[in-house]
């Protein structure tokens, strides 16, 4: 196999091979045919990146095709969301299709199936079908109607169609093999009565093709070359083949179908009957409610389709079917909106804070950098004054040495603006912090130049003036269930694992002003709370942000870490963590340091900077390595640093998740060499 070969997934090397064979490459067309019966979600995505992938990747076109066969669950509403969807990610269809354009084809082939004997009416109940098709052991037993004569069968064939017969009364099945090993095979449905109108053709038929009727039909008709499925569909393969023997014309080109799996997604559901619950019971505010896992309620929560297309590389194309897990979709909006989103400041949950010794009334513009990851992305004014909001959480009377934040008697920097220092608190009758008073450092502003603005201190608190901010209802967004696979448990119904408090809305939240010309869907990152994108709820009166993600992700903390579950001794020991906790804060700052100067080193320099940086990640916990992850893509020497360190704590153990995956995915991907090469190393241990 050719070095290029390797890199192909397994649909690509079957075209590859096709080609190889012969296969001209003009006759190359795909297809995504999705069902109008409900909106598209995440699983969908991924067919759609393949199949147009294809397109873009063999330059050929890709069909959108309905397979609108069933006017009792299908509806115009969603034929729209579904063209809207593709079209949001970034694909283009060469034409748009649905199976019934293909409706009097079909029909008139399945004349032609009675006429050779091949197809029968069979007025038999659904009940008493299921029981002469047998079981997978026990082959099954013709039916009193599958010797009727062909004139018999057309006749009947006929009132179905003009509409003498109730639903359910008949259908018209295919006659192949009721003993097959293969249960699909004896004799399947083709046609159904629904007394329905259809969103396209209304009222002009009552019978409807079954899906594996249309399916390969449609193909053939529109010479698809390539007919891509998800495994569910595998034992179906040899009836869309039978099928088309049925009605081939050897001079056209014949579809191939193949299979691959279906991406399911932890912490969630993926079957449109479901989503369609939750939606009917109101658990959600519809389908594009921003905890759905639909393309549109992932759009509305601030996902961009950069993120959904490279979620989609990274989780890959398989031939066994697995589960995502939910953190790496997460993991790749940060990677993209880190990239993007114009950094500004909020405050969800405030107390005032007063300077003490700020002149009364005078405001400052300070200069805000819109995305230090941009150098073109400019800048914006921050007002500020001597009273601001901060975050409550930020602040603490008396606090240990592992609180980096605003205590009495400590310093912390305001972001792009000054030192403080806490000095008092103002308190209601019932000891609740109403102001914190503190007095500042006037010298040491952000970017002033002088030697007070380059002090250290500890911890960063972001802010918003008090008299400059805006108020916004904020939306805060955690997972909709709170099993991982909360459709797999036989004892209980989905529902019952939906998350209470999936869903909390900050009615007066305050903002900086600069967010009051935001757009319905500018995304933005909150300085150290996540990224946010603004709400078509939103009016001119009133701004609504929905939390798109944190910084990091919460949910990896409530999961034990391997150290704890391989040394339970630790819980016994007498106050360990804060020593512990200072050594490895020491190690994981001495890789920072010497890794920010990696890229400049060479030789033996180099071979003893790695060197060092291994021996240090030996005292390194992953919970402390994690954040590096989200290092920015400028910074390669933090990433590298982080790479090495990653792999030490594999070799130790260090069990691989979806997050480890990403980070050495985009290690793979990233354009220095250095990185590179520390990527393939600890990805060759997969």
């Amino acid at each position: 196999m050719t070095e290029e070969n390797s890199s192909l997934n397994f649909i690509e090397q079957i075209i590859a091979d096709d080609l190889a064979a012969g296969l001209s490459p003009d006759k190359l067309r795909f297809r995504f045919p999705p069902e109008p019966n409900g909106y598209l979600h995440i699983g969908h995505a991924a067919s759609i990146c393949l199949n147009f992938g294809l397109g873009e990747k063999y330059n050929a076109p890709v069909n959108l095709r309905f397979d609108d066969t069933n006017p009792a669950k299908e509806e115009q509403e969603y034929v729209d969301a579904i063209k809207r969807d593709i079209q949001w990610l970034g694909f283009k269809w060469a034409i748009e299709c649905y199976s019934s354009d293909y409706f009097q084809q079909l029909y008139d082939w399945a004349i032609q199936l009675i006429k050779e004997g091949k197809a029968y009416v069979d007025g038999q109940s659904a009940e008493a079908m299921a029981e002469q098709k047998g079981t997978p052991s026990t082959p099954g037993v013709a039916g009193p109607f599958r010797d009727l004569s062909v004139e018999e069968n057309l006749n009947l064939f006929q009132r179905m169609k003009d509409g003498e017969f109730e639903q359910g009364s008949y259908v018209l099945r295919a006659k192949i093999d009721m003993t097959s090993p293969n249960m699909l095979m004896r004799d399947p449905i083709l046609y159904r009565v629904v007394k329905k109108a259809h969103h396209r053709t209304g009222t002009d038929w009552c019978i409807y093709p079954m899906y594996d009727w249309t399916h390969g039909e449609s193909d053939y008709i529109e010479q698809i070359s390539h007919s891509i499925c998800t495994l569910e569909f595998k034992m179906h393969r040899e009836l869309y083949d039978w099928f088309l023997d049925q009605i081939i014309d050897p001079a056209k080109l014949r579809p191939i179908q193949r299979e691959f799996a279906r991406r399911n997604l932890s912490y969630t559901v993926m079957s449109k009957r479901k989503l369609l619950e939750l939606v009917q019971s109101k658990t959600v505010s519809g389908w594009d409610d921003p905890r759905m896992p639909t393309i549109s309620g992932l759009r509305r929560r601030g996902y961009t389709p950069e993120s959904i297309r490279n979620f989609s590389d990274l989780s890959g194309i398989s031939k066994r079917d697995s589960v995502t897990d939910v953190s790496l979709l997460e993991y790749c909006i940060r990677e993209d909106l880190n990239k993007v989103a114009t950094r500004v400041m909020g405050v969800l949950d405030p107390v005032k804070l007063v300077i003490t010794n700020y002149p009364a009334g005078k405001t400052e513009l300070l200069v805000s950098e819109n995305n230090p990851e941009d150098p073109n992305s400019g800048t914006h004014e921050l007002p500020f004054s001597g009273e601001l909001y901060i975050e409550r959480e930020d602040f603490k009377e008396e606090a240990g040495s592992n609180f980096f934040r605003l205590t009495l008697g400590n310093e912390v920097r305001l972001k792009s603006a000054y030192i403080i220092k806490g000095e008092s608190v103002v308190k209601d009758t019932e000891g609740n912090i109403l102001e914190i008073h503190c007095t500042a450092d006037l010298d040491s502003r952000s970017g002033s130049g002088t030697e007070a603005s380059t002090r250290k201190v500890k911890g960063t608190l972001h802010w918003v003036s008090i008299q400059h901010a805006i108020t916004a209802e904020v939306r805060e967004y955690d997972r909709l269930f709170l099993d991982e696979a909360p459709d797999s448990n036989e004892d209980k119904n989905f529902m019952e694992f939906v998350n209470p408090d999936s869903l909390k809305i900050i009615s007066k939240a305050y903002l900086e002003p600069f967010l009051a010309d935001a757009k319905v869907g500018d995304k933005f990152q909150f300085q150290r709370l996540g990224y946010f994108t603004l709400d078509k709820d939103s009016s001119a009166e009133k701004l609504v942000f929905n939390k798109t993600v944190g910084l990091r992700d919460s949910w990896a903390k409530q999961k034990p870490t391997p150290t704890a579950q391989s040394n339970p001794s630790n819980s016994q020991k007498s106050n360990p963590k804060p020593a512990q906790d200072q050594q490895v804060r020491s190690a994981i700052n001495e890789i920072q340091k010497i890794a920010k100067k990696y890229t400049n080193l060479s030789g033996d320099k180099l071979a003893a900077a790695r060197a060092d940086i291994a021996r240090l990640a030996e005292e390194v916990s992953y919970e402390e390595l994690e954040p590096l992850f989200q290092t920015a893509a400028k910074k390669v020497g933090t990433r590298i640093g982080a790479m090495i360190t990653l792999g030490v704590l594999l070799n130790k153990g260090q069990a691989r998740n979806s997050e480890i995956e990403a980070f050495i995915a985009a290690g793979l991907s990233d354009e220095n060499e250095l990185l590179v090469e520390e990527a393939k190393v600890v990805g060759s241990g997969q």
